[in-house]
Order: C-alpha cells, then structure tokens, then sequence
C-alpha cells in the first residue's frame, strides 16, 4: 500500500531523471527529525530494493536547543530501531567550533553537520549522503541570495546532486531527492504514515532571515501567485540550465586570460576586456574558485567590486574573502594569497643612456624611441608609451630607478613632489617602488614609466615636435 503513494513514484521518477543513486550499496541519510528528513528517510527505506540502496541514517545532536535536541535525538534513535535501519547518532559542540572558526552560528552548525555527515559515510562505505532539502527550501534559498545580491550561480538556487568542499579538503556528495517536493506533501506524507515528527522552534526566530522569508515574504509573495515555489524552483532550473552554458565558455576563455603563478593567479587585463561582461564575471569567478577550491561567502558584490578594479589605474588593491588580495597593474593584474603582491617589474641596475631616436636595450627592459610631426594621430594609449615635447627634453636622457630626495611635478600639477609621496598617493605597491623605471630629461624627472609624465615635457599647442618613447619587457 505504501509503495502505491504518489510521493513514493514522484520521488523515484526524480531520483532516476536525475541520475542521483549511481550505483548499489549504502546510502547515508541525514535525518534531523524534521517532517522532511523522516519523509525522506521513509520513502528510501521503502525503494530501497527498487533502488539497489542500503539506507544508514545519520542524526547529529548539535547542541544548541538543550532539552528539544535531546528529545529530536531519542526521536531518531527510535525511529531508526522501528524501521529497522542501521543509525549513527553523535553530539558535537557547535558552539566552540563557531569560536573557533569565527563565523556565524548558522555557517558553523552547517559545517559542523557537513563533516559529521561526511564521518559517517566513510565509515558506512556510502558515496553520497541525501538531505531532504524541499521545493520550500529552493525558493527560500533563492530569495534569500536575492535579497543579500547575486548573480545567475545564486539564483539557481540549490542542485539535485552537488559535492560540498568541506574545511579539512575532503569532497563531500550530496543528493537531494526531495528538492521539487513541496513541504505540504512531506507533512501529508507523515500524516499518512503516522510519523509524528519533530518540530524545531529555533525555525520560528524571526532574528533569522530565512526564518523571516518562510513565515512573512513567501506567503505574501502567494498572494500575488499561488504558485509562487513551483515557479522560483523552475527559474532555478532554468537558470542553472543557461549558467552551465556560460561556464563552459567561460573555461575556455579563462585560458587565455589566467595564468597559474606560485602564489596566486595573474589576469591578462586586455584579454579580459575583450570577452563580453558577462563571461568577464565568470572567469573571475573561476580565478577565485581555483584559488580557494570554493565560492561560498563570494558573492556578487565581490565579483562586481573586481570588474571595478581591473579598470582603475595600477596599483589599485582590494581585499577579498578567504585571505585574498586583488593587485591591479597594466597589463597582468594578479590575485595573491595574502598580502604581498608579486613583483612583475624586471630590476634595474644602474643608468642607462637612451638612444633617440632608436633602440636601447638593458637586462629586463627594451625601449623604443621616436620623433614625431605635431600633426601625427592615433596616438598609442599603452601606459607604458609616453609623448613628450621633444624640445623640452632634448636628446639627451638617461633611465634609473628612484633616489633618496627624488622631487617629480606630476602632469596637472604646478609645483614638485617628493617622488615618494607621487608613489604613495598613486599607490604604486611598495614591493614595486624600486622596480619603476624613470625617465630623466637634463636632472629632471621627466616620466614615471607606466604612470604619469612630469608637467613641464608636456605636449602642448606649441610643441613641433613629439618624442614617442615605449617601455617593453624583455
């Protein structure tokens, strides 16, 4: 009679379209005592010949409701003897994790939970753990993503199989069933059997946001549409459906714009440009993935405060999630692990005479010299390509790298500065600031390469001849 449900055949029909249950053997179920998870855990228990399935039932007592989760426990444990599955029921500290981890309450109990999970499928030699996440859940969670700010990966919403990368590296599969079940039914469902499940009252706290989209926004957004879970939860498939498309041009694209380094990864800012915003997101998405091996706590703010950097003049910094920091410059910015940003600059040693017009070359550095008519046009805009009044500076320049007491009168600017305080306020990165190559007109400096020229060698009306030099990397 059970298995004639219609629950029971939706369940398995989404099980088999979604490819969920791989191959025979154990299968971990995580059971809070919640209407879902007791449905969950009953409807595999019921298919479980017909899916080839062993169901193991895990239950961890977080510790944080006092008595209420001591009796969710006993409810478990009991519900486990009375369907006869084997049970794995612990108690871990929530609470010292979170202390321990600095995070909020909610990310340590589902970190804590993970892992607990995680334990017990290895010990039960399952590959995947199912949670009984429901269509509620789904729209819950898009919701929330929408109002915190997201993009196409947050408003997919959750998927029917997905691994989880646990903080000791592990990889944990998660299946989720239930996910275009709506709640109503997982409760009809229990009634049905007489399940009796727990009710959690810490889901009632109107202090957490999901809490407040379950009993407030979700039932005035039905007011509108009835039917407003089944259409967030088929938005999610559709958009996951049009991400998957754009990650897979995204990885092919970031081939030519990341590049691995030791401590981090460089991108080829014009390379960058190049691909339409949209792949743009994605691929520093995928830099920050390959980073840290996971996306969660990057959200759209982080992604849309990155497309601002890379167009900012060099030297821009930004900290990121995860210890992370973004360095801008040029040509390849980079995102390193810590604080330090990479050297790109060559050293410079010594002073080096400049031919001009011609070709001057030294250890890390070629440099190209002109003379141009006043008229020339389609000037190159490359920051490492400066135009100068040639009859300001003369034929006679020199290159080196800063001095003690060097003095610099910025483009725009009437009076001298301490070079130092230029770098500072351009925020040329104090790793680089011995790197920087200066070209120096008669004592003066006439161009900080790569950032600003000296006001006095300026092009203006009255030049008649323009001095084209170009810095290349050797």
């Amino acid at each position: 009679m059970m298995a004639k449900h219609p629950l029971i055949h939706s369940v398995r029909r989404f099980i088999e379209d979604h490819r969920l249950i791989r191959s025979p053997g154990p299968l971990v179920v995580g059971v809070s005592g919640g209407p879902d998870s007791v449905c969950l855990l009953h409807v595999l228990y019921t298919l479980k010949e017909e899916l080839g399935i062993e169901p193991h039932m895990a239950h961890l007592n977080h510790r944080l409701r006092g008595a209420e989760s001591d009796a969710d426990e006993a409810y478990a444990r009991k519900l486990g003897q009375d369907l006869g599955v084997p049970v794995t029921i612990e108690s871990r500290e929530v609470r010292a994790y979170q202390s321990a981890r600095r995070c909020s309450l909610e990310e340590a109990a589902r970190e804590v939970r993970y892992t607990f999970l995680a334990d017990v499928a290895k010990a039960a030699g399952a590959d995947a753990v199912a949670v009984a996440h429901t269509a509620n859940d789904q729209a819950e969670t898009i919701l929330l993503h929408l109002i915190r700010g997201t993009g196409l990966a947050g408003l997919k919403g959750m998927r029917p199989l997905s691994r989880w990368n646990l903080p000791d590296g592990r990889i944990l599969t998660l299946i989720r069933p239930l996910l275009e079940t709506p709640r109503t039914e997982t409760e009809a469902y229990c009634a049905a059997h007489h399940l009796s499940p727990r009710r959690d009252s810490s889901n009632l706290d109107p202090r957490h946001l999901r809490n407040r989209i379950r009993s407030e926004l979700l039932p005035l957004l039905e007011a509108y549409n009835p039917r407003i879970i089944e259409s967030l939860c088929r938005t999610g498939r559709i958009l996951a459906d049009d991400l998957g498309y754009i990650q897979e041009q995204a990885e092919r694209a970031a081939q030519s714009v990341l590049e691995t380094l030791p401590e981090g990864v460089s991108i080829d800012r014009q390379s960058l440009s190049a691909l339409p915003p949209a792949l743009r997101r994605h691929v520093l998405r995928a830099a920050l993935e390959g980073l840290v091996g996971k996306l969660r706590d990057i959200e759209s703010v982080h992604i849309e405060a990155l497309m601002e950097a890379l167009v900012r003049p060099p030297g821009t910094r930004l900290s990121l999630p995860y210890g992370l920091t973004f360095y801008g410059d040029y040509v390849k910015s980079t995102i390193v692990c810590g604080e330090n940003p990479p050297e790109y600059l060559p050293p410079l040693a010594g002073e080096h005479r400049l031919c001009i017009p011609g070709e001057t070359i030294f250890p890390g550095w070629r440099v190209k010299a002109r003379i141009l008519e006043r008229t020339v046009e389609d000037l190159d805009e490359s920051p490492f390509t400066a135009y100068m009044d040639m009859d300001q500076t003369g034929a006679e320049l020199r290159v080196r790298t800063r001095r003690e007491g060097d003095r610099f009168q910025p483009l725009g600017m009437s009076m001298p500065k301490k070079l130092q305080d230029f770098m500072t306020d351009a925020k040329i990165p104090r790793g680089w600031r011995d790197r920087v190559p200066l070209v120096c007109a008669g004592g003066q400096i006439a161009w900080v390469v790569g950032w600003r020229i000296a006001h006095p060698f300026r092009v203006t009306d009255s030049t008649r001849r323009i001095l084209e030099i170009t810095f290349e990397m050797d």
